[in-house]
């Protein structure tokens, strides 16, 4: 099970710096006997196996904890999305069944405002000091909690594989969202790839900056500490923040949101931090423009690699990593298989097929949807049969992504099935495009939709946020595209926006985008 890393790690490595937490630092040894107080303390206010502890809560050691302390009881984790709607709250934490939540003070009002709809939830644990004392009496305090529990020798419970580790909730892009279930093999599975596929040693220093309620970055809780790396964690994505603990902690690798590298490599304080120790660069969650690849390799000066995957894939499915023969190619060439998708990762089967089923031809032109299938795939939606059975036929399971397959087996995503544009009776697929936009010297992030039009069927739209004291017309735009792309496929018309809605993990929400302009442009 999950926490038996923990354990065979402090085992081996018992003083080596686990993690750096803002002024915290913990040897192995003191994060293990943390972890410890922490279970036991679950079980003093009556967590045991198969209860669910939600978590709301920016990036911390106590996030890490608490992966870590739900696993030792055979407890369940529900890491939740702090930046959802009360609604959304009330509706995971019913839905899952959470009997604890361990919540960033920051969130109590939200949380105050809900408590009366929570029937099932019985303890919340808040993390730090809180102004309304008057609702103290209602709340354990985390560091008290951990002081003031007995550490006590528990049995641990001998998990099976399959026992669920953690539900995890996408984030409903339409309808509820639904809490996808990971086992403790398939965690133990995937951490067993990362290690393998990315060469992870005791020497490398991992930055927590994506959501550690999210899979993007918390697959590295495990795998970091399986090898006795250290874990280097701050609160959320901030540009100064992230360069200067680089610089400062000696950060080897991290994982990134496309999003937060475009905004890293137009950083104008960059060139006065040194990143030196950075030994590679993993950028994942949504796909990523050629023309950001170019810059992170040129700025950054280390190994890039693109990953993909989903929730349901605890996370990864394939990772651009380069095989010995292409890193001796010219840099366009390796470029270019760096900005795929890239190969299947390791003990994932995977294929591209068609509508009626057949794979397509690995020609890097015939677009189908990829499916998978292996040890790391989730068994199902809590509490959702029948969804379950929709996104997973005869064991492979249907992502919705749409792709194409080079001959080296070299996977690149052209869009998702829901965001692909039909015009004119003519597919366009918006990453085609916005890979374009990405290279127009004055965008800095762009999103590309389509919209209702009485003539075409769906009207080809760029959604654009330009770079600081930057100007260009709509009519300049869509004729640098015309340039670099067939004319079909260009924008039909340009919308300038301030900022692009995101999503919790930081991708680009292009559902609320089509919300926001749909009926504009009819």
């Amino acid at each position: 099970m999950i926490y038996g890393i923990l354990s065979e790690t402090v085992e081996s490595y018992p003083e080596k710096l686990a993690l750096v937490c803002s002024n915290e630092r913990f040897s192995y040894t003191q994060l293990k006997e943390r972890v410890d107080k922490l279970a036991c303390g679950f079980k003093s206010i009556g967590i045991d196996r198969n209860d669910k502890i939600a978590v709301i809560h920016k990036n911390c050691h106590r996030f890490l904890e608490a992966y870590f302390a739900a696993s030792k009881i055979g407890a369940i984790l529900v890491p939740v999305n702090y930046r959802l709607a009360k609604k959304d709250f009330t509706y995971i934490l019913n839905n899952s069944e959470a009997k604890a939540l361990i919540a960033q003070p920051c969130f109590l009002s939200s949380i105050l405002e809900i408590k009366d709809d929570l029937s099932l939830l019985e303890n919340i644990i808040l993390t730090g000091p809180f102004e309304d004392k008057t609702v103290g009496a209602s709340f354990l305090d985390y560091e008290s909690f951990l002081e003031n529990t007995p550490l006590k020798r528990e049995d641990i419970p001998l998990n099976s594989e399959d026992d669920i580790a953690q539900i995890y909730y996408t984030s409903g892009t339409t309808g509820k969202p639904k809490g996808v279930i990971l086992t403790h093999e398939n965690l133990l599975v995937h951490t067993d790839g990362t290690i393998k596929e990315l060469g992870l040693s005791s020497s490398d220093r991992w930055l927590h900056v994506s959501p550690m309620f999210h899979l993007a970055d918390a697959w590295a809780v495990w795998s970091i500490t399986k090898v006795a790396a250290t874990h280097v964690i701050i609160p959320c994505f901030d540009p100064k923040d992230v360069l200067k603990t680089i610089s400062e902690r000696g950060v080897t690798l991290s994982n990134f949101i496309p999003t937060m590298l475009n905004i890293l490599v137009n950083f104008e304080g960059l060139k006065s931090y040194d990143v030196s120790s950075l030994r590679v660069i993993l950028s994942g969650g949504a796909p990523i423009a050629k023309e950001v690849v170019r810059k992170i390799v040129k700025i950054f000066g280390c190994d890039y690699i693109q990953t993909y995957g989903l929730t349901e894939t605890s996370p990864f499915l394939t990772m651009s990593i380069l095989e010995d023969e292409m890193k001796s190619l010219p840099f366009e060439e390796r470029l270019k298989y760096m900005a795929t998708t890239g190969r299947p990762f390791y003990n994932v089967q995977l294929k591209l097929v068609k509508e009626d089923g057949t794979e397509v031809n690995p020609n890097d032109e015939d677009v189908g949807e990829i499916v998978v299938k292996g040890d790391t795939i989730t068994p199902g939606y809590w509490r959702l049969p029948d969804e379950t059975a929709k996104r997973i036929v005869d064991n492979w399971l249907h992502t919705r992504d749409l792709a194409v397959i080079n001959p080296e087996g070299y996977v690149t995503i052209v869009d998702r099935m829901d965001d692909m544009i039909i015009t004119g009776g003519e597919n366009v697929y918006s990453v085609e495009v916005e890979d374009v936009l990405y290279s127009h010297p004055c965008i800095l992030e762009a999103a590309v939709i389509g919209l209702p039009d009485y003539m075409w069927g769906e009207k080809v739209t760029a959604v654009v946020v330009l770079k600081e004291n930057e100007e260009v017309g709509d009519e300049e735009v869509i004729e640098y595209c015309k340039d670099n792309l067939a004319h079909f496929k260009a924008p039909k018309n340009v919308i300038f926006t301030k900022q692009l809605p995101k999503t919790g993990s930081a991708k680009i929400c292009k559902y609320k985008l089509r919300e926001m302009y749909g009926k504009k442009t009819k």
